[in-house]
C-alpha cells in the first residue's frame, strides 16, 4: 500500500452541513482543490471559497431532480484509479479524468425521514444512490483515497494532514474506509428494514441490523469479555437516550439492568400515581406504587431489601429530595427517572459513584419494535413483548369472582410478571410486590422461593405474618398442575391471574374452587427467557 497520499483534490457532497465551511476552509488553506455539487457547493461559495462543480468534470449537468449527478466514469474513475498502475494512469490521461484524493460524503437523511413518519414515496426519494456508490468506491481504493462519512472525523482528517505535511497515512485511511463501509451497511440495513415493514414482510429473506457506537465498555458481563454499547438511532426514552448527570461510566451489566428497570417502571403511567422498580441481575427485587415517589420506593425496597443492595432504581416520575434521601440509605448502582429536582441532584452529587440518568420521558410499553438474540450459527428475531391487558380482558373461571381490589392487584402483578425471567411468580398486595420467584426450572419452586422471601422480609420488618397473606399471585404461564397453585394458596394468596391453556385447566380450576380462590385467565403468556 502507498505509504502517504498527498491531498490535492477533494470531492465534497454532504446532506448534513455541520462543520462543512470550517472543513472546506481548512482544506483550501492547505492547497486542496474543492469539487462539489448543489447545495454543498452553494454553501461553500457563500463562505467565499472557490469551488469547482462536478458537472465541469463530467461534462453533464445535474439532472432528474438531482438523481443523476455523480454517477459518471469521470467521478468514479477519479476515485477508483490505482495511482501506481500504469494502465489506470493512462486511462485517466486519455479520458481527462482527474484524480480525487479525498471524498467527503454524508448521505440523504433516510433514517430521519422514516422517523418523522413520512409517507412511502417520500421515504423512497430520500434513499441516496450516488453517495453510497462513491463511498464504496473510495473505501475500496483506500490505498490512495481518504473517505470521510462522519462529521466527527473532520478534525481528525486535518490533524492527520498536518502531521504528514498535507498527506494522509495508510493507517488513518484504513480506519476511515472501515467506518465508510459501516455507514453504507447501516444505511442499507435501515432501508431494507423499513421496506420490509412497509410491505408487511414479517420474515424477509435477509435481515440486517446496524448500530452506532455510543460507548466502548471496559468489559462485558465478565472481565475477560470485550464489549461495546451501540445505539440504534431510535428516540425511545430509556438508557440509550438518557442523559447521565454523574457517576462512573455505565458497565455492560449496568446498561442491561438499567434497561430492564426502566422498561418495567414504564408499564405504570404517571397519571395512575408514582411507581418504583428495583432491579438486580435483570430481575425485579421489588415494584410498588405509592402516594409519593418516596413511598413507592420504600414499598418496593421492602419486598426484598437484601437483593436491593447494589441494585438499579427506576422511577416513573420526577425524583424529589425526599425520595433521594431514602435511596441514599443503601448502596445503589444506578438511578434512572424522567426528571429530577435540583435539591435531589445536589444531594446525589455527594455520592460520586452513584450513576444518575435522566430520560426525556417514559418508554411506551405498547410500541412495536423487534428484539434480537444470537444463537450458534444465527440469530432469532421477534416482536417485542408489548402485550397489554386491562380488567375487561380477563376471564373469571372460578366460582368466586375477584373483588375490585384483587383485580387491581392482579393487573399490577401481571405487568410485573411480564418482566420477570421464566418461570415467573409474583405475589402482590395492595399495589406492591411482596414476593418474586424468578428463573426457576419448576414453577412450584418459583412459588416457594417467592413465598420464602416474603417470610424472610416479614421477620426483618417485625410483621406478624408475611404479606403474601391476602395477596394475589401472577404466573407468567399456565399452571400445568395444581401443585403450584396450592403452594401459592398455602402462602396466603387469595386470587390468581394466569394465562390458562393447560391440558389440566379443569383440575387447576377445581383446586382453586376447593381452596376458595378467585382465578382469572388472560389468554396471553409472558415467557421471558
Amino acid at each position: 500500500m502507498t505509504e502517504l497520499t498527498k491531498l490535492r483534490r477533494a470531492l465534497i457532497s454532504v446532506s448534513d452541513k455541520t462543520g462543512l465551511v470550517d472543513l472546506a476552509r481548512a482544506l483550501d488553506a492547505r492547497g486542496v482543490e474543492l469539487i462539489s455539487t448543489g447545495g454543498t457547493a452553494r454553501a461553500m461559495r457563500e463562505a467565499g471559497l472557490t469551488v469547482r462543480d462536478v458537472s465541469d468534470i463530467t461534462g453533464f449537468p445535474e439532472m432528474m431532480d438531482g438523481r443523476v449527478k455523480t454517477l459518471h466514469p469521470a467521478v468514479h474513475g477519479g476515485l477508483l484509479a490505482l495511482r501506481d498502475n500504469d494502465a489506470h494512469v493512462s486511462a485517466m490521461t486519455a479520458h481527462g479524468i482527474p484524480t480525487i484524493d479525498l471524498l467527503v460524503v454524508n448521505l440523504y437523511p433516510f433514517e430521519k425521514t422514516v422517523a418523522a413518519g413520512a409517507d412511502y414515496d417520500t421515504c423512497i426519494e430520500n434513499i441516496d444512490i450516488g453517495g453510497p456508490a462513491m463511498i464504496r468506491a473510495a473505501a475500496k481504493n483506500h490505498a490512495h483515497v481518504a473517505v470521510v462519512t462522519d462529521v466527527e472525523d473532520y478534525d481528525k482528517l486535518i490533524g492527520d494532514m498536518d502531521q504528514h505535511d498535507g498527506a494522509t497515512c495508510p493507517k488513518f485511511r484504513r480506519k476511515l474506509a472501515q467506518r465508510a463501509y459501516g455507514r453504507t451497511a447501516a444505511y442499507d440495513a435501515a432501508v431494507s428494514t423499513w421496506m420490509a415493514d412497509a410491505i408487511g414482510d414479517a420474515a424477509p429473506r435477509r435481515r440486517a441490523a446496524a448500530g452506532h457506537l455510543a460507548q466502548t465498555l471496559r468489559y462485558g458481563e465478565n472481565p475477560h469479555q470485550r464489549a461495546a454499547f451501540y445505539t440504534d438511532g431510535s428516540d425511545r426514552p430509556g438508557v440509550a437516550t438518557a442523559k447521565q448527570l454523574q457517576g462512573k461510566e455505565l458497565s455492560y451489566n449496568n446498561i442491561n439492568d438499567t434497561d430492564a428497570a426502566f422498561e418495567l417502571v414504564s408499564e405504570f403511567p404517571p397519571k395512575d400515581g408514582p411507581a418504583c422498580a428495583i432491579i438486580k441481575h435483570a430481575n425485579p427485587c421489588g415494584v410498588a406504587r405509592g402516594a409519593t415517589p418516596k413511598e413507592a420506593y420504600i414499598r418496593a425496597h421492602q419486598c426484598d431489601s437484601t437483593s436491593a443492595f447494589g441494585g438499579i432504581v427506576a422511577l416513573n416520575s420526577k425524583l424529589d429530595l425526599e425520595t433521594a434521601q431514602e435511596i441514599m440509605q443503601i448502596f445503589t448502582e444506578v438511578v434512572i427517572a424522567p426528571g429530577i429536582d435540583q435539591d435531589a441532584r445536589d444531594l446525589f452529587a455527594s455520592r460520586k459513584n452513584l450513576r444518575l440518568l435522566i430520560t426525556p420521558g417514559l418508554a411506551n410499553p405498547a410500541a412495536a419494535s423487534l428484539t434480537w438474540r444470537q444463537v450458534s450459527g444465527g440469530f432469532l428475531v421477534q416482536d417485542k413483548d408489548n402485550g397489554h391487558l386491562d380488567v375487561d380482558d380477563l376471564k373469571v373461571v372460578t366460582k368466586r369472582a375477584p373483588t375490585d381490589h384483587e383485580l387491581a392487584d392482579m393487573i399490577f402483578a401481571w405487568r410485573v410478571a411480564k418482566h420477570v425471567k421464566s418461570n415467573a411468580i409474583v405475589y402482590v398486595n395492595d399495589g406492591a410486590t411482596v414476593g418474586v420467584g424468578a428463573g426457576q426450572m419448576s414453577r412450584v419452586d418459583s412459588c416457594r422461593i417467592a413465598a420464602r422471601k416474603a417470610a424472610d422480609m416479614a421477620a426483618e420488618l417485625g410483621l406478624p405474618a408475611p404479606l403474601t397473606q391476602g395477596s394475589v399471585v401472577a404466573s407468567d404461564a399456565f399452571f400445568p398442575f395444581a401443585d403450584g397453585l396450592m403452594t401459592a394458596a398455602e402462602a396466603g394468596a387469595t386470587a390468581v391471574i394466569q394465562p390458562g391453556g393447560s391440558m389440566r385447566d379443569d383440575e387447576v380450576i377445581a383446586a382453586a374452587d376447593e381452596a376458595g380462590l378467585a382465578m382469572v385467565f388472560t389468554g396471553m403468556r409472558h415467557f421471558r427467557h
